[in-house]
Order: structure tokens, then C-alpha cells, then sequence
């Protein structure tokens, strides 16, 4: 006797085989019809996949109101692609076809060079399968039977990985539709009829298995929502997305470049980006000052030894440069993070209970090596800069630095617009060996930083298994932009391993005039100044606020008469702590205009003859428009009223909530 437990807190008996979608059925033709996969047990299955023969189960029948359906539906949508391509095109071989944020792709080995002009037909024939309706049927087989149909198949790229990427499997399963039959482990919706709107986006190129030594792949991207509203909104936000692309607005607005000689991912900040960096550090730091931080600095590299004794080598190895090989034998890192370098300057003198909590910052520099196929502009580099800090404190102290930690990160966002976000707490996984450290000290990490998102009623506050750091669980401040987007920035981290015995064994003396050891926190509330400032340029559209805008106001003169009265005005502008520039060229003004227009610059004090004779200015707004005559010294009040008050004025949402990041579901 089988009971199955649903949502509503109902419960149905079975004494017969019975599956997802046989409940669906009995409760109404109308669920049965909208269910596209179930979870059972917490765990995702198709909806034809048995239930348990006895016992209890709790169950839960997936329509499109769910994100996870919205995924699988997604991954069918992978393979009627992959089918469609296969009947277009002669000697296709399949690798891999996952969901991701907001779509999929597959990877093919193919002679024909796939083109955005192969899209309409391929379109076409993806339509064809899914007016068809032919079922996704889920077959399993014992993993010889597996390579002897891959090997019939001619799929050489799946041979090879069952042989390598799956080597411990000893039952494997298959997907077919019609004649398509597809290596995978699921899940998929019942039948093709149930996609909705599908769109391909684009092609790109992929190593096998990512693996720059093997063969160069095709990767064609594309799209998938249950009605043609969503896809229609998603392409709108694709479009207002290159708009925004800080790739593009960081050439035009001469923010920052990136040089090949200089190196793939290393960003040089031009003298306007310099600017909007220096204020936000400035923020930052007077922010830190207040709080009670200490600023250190610390070198960009370090030996070996400090980074094996903190776990980040090997455990990061992949992601690091080389060591650099010194002739006398000693080994060093480009600096992978600022932590070790604080947890030295902590053990650099006796602590005492009375010290603590200790908080050290810096604006510090680190280097990863990222794949080359995987960087992008700002949002992805291999030398950056953190807002790092580390605090060090006894453990009764940690709930109210925790707080403080977070309230920083809130007011850094909300200062700056970005008011709408979740927070993703990060948790261990218990099945992975990434993370070191004694189980009963992560258990104690995690329920302190759980309890601490609960009593601030932060929004989100989900536990995520595997997305913890390798040394302690962390909250992640996840930011939605002004066009739906989502972007991990901020973060705080709770470390109880760095600080044991089993790494740096620090130590502060008690009350007790004995030894204990310090919790260390971790946390940056703007993540890394590249990354944030990259996210920053396409959230406004690189229409910065005032308080950061690298040129906050432009002199405009009407004839060359008025030059003169326009630099007296320049000058009592900078003199007031503006950033300012005048345009005195003998153009027309609506071409000075269109000019400061096109540079995004917040205010325009256009000044002729008359002006010159009364002491006024007329004050154009970049977003409101002419604002008439004002006196000079007016003029230079508004303009820094607004920038003490760090007004945010730009901003205007256009979409929002646009689907979640998938996961891979092929083996």
C-alpha cells in the first residue's frame, strides 16, 4: 500500500502501480493536461515515472506556475532543436544540450558552419516537431547496451563520454522522439505540444568538454517561454540589454580598455572610469571609517605555503596562475585572495578579548585565471579588485557583526538604486569533499547566519546546499537590475576553519587569561570594484548619477563673446568641488548640446551676453530639460545638494523577473 501525500496536505492510497501523472488523472483531466513532470520526495521526475510500490511519498505535480517546469520544458526544447538540426544536416554528432539562464543550447560536430541565416529553416522544423506532439519515452539500459547504441548510432562524442565522464554508470538512459534518440538523464515533458514560444539567438564555438586541446564545436543558443508574451518580453530585454552593454558604453563614454598586449581580462581604467571607482571607494571608505575598520595594505603575491595552509591551493589550483619558480627555490602566487594576507596582519601581535573585534579593510588587488572563451568586459576578469574586509571577534560577538555586515551591504545598495534584490544563503553540501573543516563547526556557522537573515527579515533567506565557500557558509546579496537581470554582488561569510588549529590556529587571550580562538567574517558589500562598476554602467545606461558622473556639468557659450564669463564660471565651479568642462568651440549650441547630450553628462550651464551681464547661468537638465536662468551661485547649490544627497534620478524600470538559472541536465 502506497500513500501519497500532496500539497494541500491531502492523502491518496494506491495498492497498484501508480505514477504522476495517474494521480493527476484522478483528481481531474484538467491537471492531468497541465502537469509536466512531478517531484517526488523532493526529487524531480518525469510524470510517468513509477512511484514507490509501498510506503509514503509526498508529491508534488509540476505545471508552468512552477520555474522547475519551466527548465525541462526548456531541455525538451534542447532536443527537438538538436532533431531538427540533425534532419537538416548530414553527420551531426551531439555532445552536450543543457538549459541555462533563461534558455539552452547544444553542441554539434558538423561539416556545415551553422549562420544566423540557417535559423528561419531550422526555426521551422523545430515547429513542424512540436505541432507533431510526439512523447519524450525514458528508456534505461545496462551501460555495454548503452555504448552499443551510440556506437550503431555513429555518436562517437557520446561513446567517448560514457566511456570517460560516466565510467562508475552502470545503467544509463536515453531519451527518444520519433526517430531522435538522445543520451540523457532528463527530465522532460511528456510530449513536444507542451513547448510554447521558442527563439534561436545565436551560434558561438566550444571545445569538446571545454577542453582547448580538442576538437572546436558549434554551439547554437536559443530561447524558450510557455506563451509568446514572455518570449516577446525576453527578446525586448536581449535588445535594451546591448543597449546597455558595458562593453560598448565603456568605449563610447571612455571608461575604461582593455589592451591585448597588456593582457586578456586585465582592465585599464581610463581617466573618466577612474573617477566613478575613486568616488565609490570613497563612499566605501569613509563608510568603513566609520564602523570602526582599520585599512591595511597587502602584497599581490605570496608564497605558496600561506595559500596550502588557507586551503586555497590546491583547492582553487584550476583557477590560479602558475607559481612563479624563484631561484632559490621558493614559490609564489599571484594573490588569489586578500583573506591569508589579513589572517598574518592579525597574527602579527599578541590579541586579547579586550581587542577584538578586530576589523581590517582594503581595497585589495587578486588575480584568478579564467578561461579566455569565459571573460567578458568587466563582469569577468582575471586581475580585480576587491572591497574586502575581515573581521575578527569572539563567537558571542558574531550575530551583531553579522548584522553590521549586512546593514553595510544594504546601505551600499540602496545608495545606489539597487533595491531590489534576495539573498541566497550559501550552504555546505554534505555529499561534496570541496569544503574542510569539522562538520559540527559548519553546522554551528550555518544556524548563525540562517538566524541572523531571519531576525532581519531579509528577502530570500532559502538555504542553497554546494553554493557555501570552501571554508564557511555565506549570505550572497543577489541584485535584479533595472531590466530584470540578476547579479550576485555583495557578500558575507561566516569562517570558523580558517582561524582553527587546522589552518592558522589563531588565538586571542580570554578573560580567563587563556587561549581561544577568534570567528572570522568575511565580507565585500560591492563584491569587486570591476564586476560592480561593469554592472553599474549597464543599470544606468551609463547615465550616472550626479554623485559619481565623471563629468558632472558642461559650460556651454551661446557666441565667443560670452567665453570669458563661461571660464569665470568653469572656475567657480571646480572650485566648489565640481567636475566640470566647457565646450567654447564657434559651433552652434544645439550642436554643444547634442554633444554633452550624446556624453551623458547630468547638467549643461549654457551662458551668453545677458548671462555675462546679470551673473546667471541657464541651467539645462540632461533629463528634464531647459530649467531657465539662475543665478551662479544657485546654480552650484542645486548641483551639490543633489550630490551630498547622492540623488538617484535615472532609473526606470522596463521589465523585470525574467526566468531563473538552469542546470545542466545531460550526463
Amino acid at each position: 500500500m502506497l500513500k501519497v501525500k500532496l500539497p494541500d496536505g491531502s492523502v491518496r492510497e494506491y495498492s497498484r502501480p501508480v505514477r504522476p501523472i495517474d494521480v493527476a488523472e484522478e483528481i481531474g483531466p484538467r491537471l492531468a493536461k497541465a502537469t509536466l513532470a512531478a517531484e517526488v520526495d523532493g526529487q524531480v521526475v518525469d510524470s510517468v515515472t513509477p512511484l514507490p510500490e509501498s510506503g509514503e511519498a509526498t508529491l508534488k505535480l509540476l505545471t508552468r506556475k512552477d520555474p522547475e517546469a519551466l527548465r525541462i520544458m526548456r531541455h525538451s526544447c534542447a532536443h527537438v532543436m538538436a532533431r531538427a538540426v540533425m534532419r537538416l544536416f548530414d553527420n551531426v554528432q551531439l555532445a552536450f544540450g543543457p538549459t541555462i539562464e533563461n534558455g539552452f543550447y547544444y553542441d554539434f560536430d558538423m561539416p556545415h558552419k551553422l549562420s544566423e541565416e540557417d535559423f528561419p529553416k531550422i526555426e521551422a522544423e523545430m515547429a513542424k516537431i512540436v505541432r507533431d506532439d510526439e512523447e519524450f519515452e525514458r528508456i534505461e539500459v545496462p551501460r555495454d547496451e548503452a555504448v552499443k547504441i551510440c556506437r550503431d548510432l555513429a555518436q562517437t562524442l557520446k561513446v567517448e563520454h560514457i566511456a570517460s565522464g560516466l565510467a562508475d554508470e552502470r545503467t544509463l538512459s536515453f531519451y527518444r522522439q520519433g526517430e531522435f534518440l538522445d543520451l540523457c538523464r532528463g527530465r522532460h515533458i511528456p510530449s513536444a505540444g507542451a513547448i510554447g514560444a521558442f527563439k534561436l539567438l545565436s551560434v558561438a564555438g566550444a571545445y569538446w568538454k571545454g577542453d582547448a586541446s580538442r576538437q572546436q564545436l558549434q554551439r547554437l543558443y536559443g530561447t524558450a517561454w510557455f506563451t509568446k508574451e514572455e518570449l516577446d518580453k525576453y527578446l525586448a530585454m536581449i535588445e535594451e540589454a546591448k543597449r546597455r552593454d558595458h562593453r560598448v558604453l565603456g568605449k563610447q563614454l571612455e571608461l575604461f580598455t582593455v589592451s591585448p598586449l597588456v593582457g586578456q581580462g586585465l582592465v585599464l581604467w581610463l581617466p573618466r572610469g577612474a573617477i566613478i571607482r575613486g568616488q565609490l571607494e570613497a563612499f566605501v571608505r569613509d563608510e568603513l571609517i566609520k564602523r570602526g575598520y582599520e585599512p591595511v595594505y597587502t602584497p599581490n603575491i605570496g608564497r605558496v605555503e600561506l595559500y596550502q595552509i588557507s586551503g586555497h591551493y590546491p583547492y582553487y589550483a584550476d583557477s590560479q596562475f602558475k607559481p612563479i619558480e624563484m631561484e632559490e627555490g621558493e614559490r609564489y602566487l599571484l594573490k588569489p585572495m586578500n583573506c591569508p594576507h589579513h589572517v598574518m596582519i592579525y597574527r602579527s601581535k599578541p590579541r586579547s578579548y579586550r581587542d577584538l573585534p578586530v576589523r581590517l579593510a582594503e581595497f585589495g588587488t587578486v588575480y584568478r585565471y579564467e578561461k579566455s572563451g569565459e571573460l567578458g568586459g568587466m563582469t569577468r576578469v582575471r586581475g580585480f579588485t576587491q572591497d574586502d574586509a575581515h573581521i575578527f571577534c569572539t563567537e558571542e560577538q558574531v550575530g551583531d557583526e553579522f548584522r553590521q555586515c549586512i546593514a553595510m551591504a544594504q546601505l551600499v545598495l540602496r545608495t545606489l538604486g539597487l533595491d531590489d534584490y534576495r539573498v541566497r544563503l550559501g550552504f555546505r553540501d554534505p555529499a561534496s569533499d570541496k569544503y574542510v573543516g569539522k562538520a559540527e563547526s559548519w553546522a554551528k556557522a550555518e544556524a548563525a547566519i540562517e538566524r541572523v537573515a531571519r531576525d532581519m527579515n531579509l528577502p530570500g533567506c532559502t538555504p542553497e546546499l554546494g553554493e557555501a565557500a570552501f571554508y564557511g557558509p555565506k549570505i550572497d546579496f543577489v541584485v535584479t537590475d533595472c531590466i530584470g537581470r540578476e547579479w550576485q554582488l555583495g557578500t558575507v561569510q561566516l569562517d570558523y576553519n580558517l582561524p582553527s588549529e587546522d589552518r592558522f590556529a589563531l588565538e586571542y587571550i580570554g578573560p580567563d587569561n587563556k587561549p581561544h580562538r577568534p570567528v572570522m567574517i568575511h565580507r565585500a558589500p560591492l563584491g569587486s570594484m570591476e564586476r560592480f562598476i561593469g554592472v553599474l554602467i549597464e543599470h544606468f545606461a551609463g547615465a550616472f548619477p550626479l554623485w559619481l558622473a565623471p563629468e558632472q556639468a558642461r559650460v556651454l557659450t551661446v557666441t565667443e563673446k560670452a567665453e570669458e564669463y563661461g571660464r569665470g564660471v568653469e572656475q567657480n565651479l571646480r572650485a566648489e568641488g565640481l567636475r566640470v568642462s566647457g565646450d567654447y568651440r564657434a559651433e552652434k549650441l544645439g550642436a554643444k548640446i547634442r554633444d554633452a547630450q550624446l556624453k551623458l553628462i547630468p547638467y549643461m550651464f549654457v551662458v551668453g551676453e545677458r548671462d555675462a551681464a546679470a551673473g546667471t547661468v541657464s541651467v539645462r537638465d540632461r533629463l528634464e530639460g531647459d530649467l531657465g536662468a539662475m543665478p551662479v551661485a544657485a546654480a552650484i547649490d542645486k548641483l551639490k545638494a543633489e550630490v551630498a544627497a547622492k540623488t538617484i534620478r535615472q532609473v526606470v524600470k522596463t521589465t523585470a523577473g525574467l526566468g531563473e538559472r538552469g542546470e545542466s541536465n545531460e550526463y
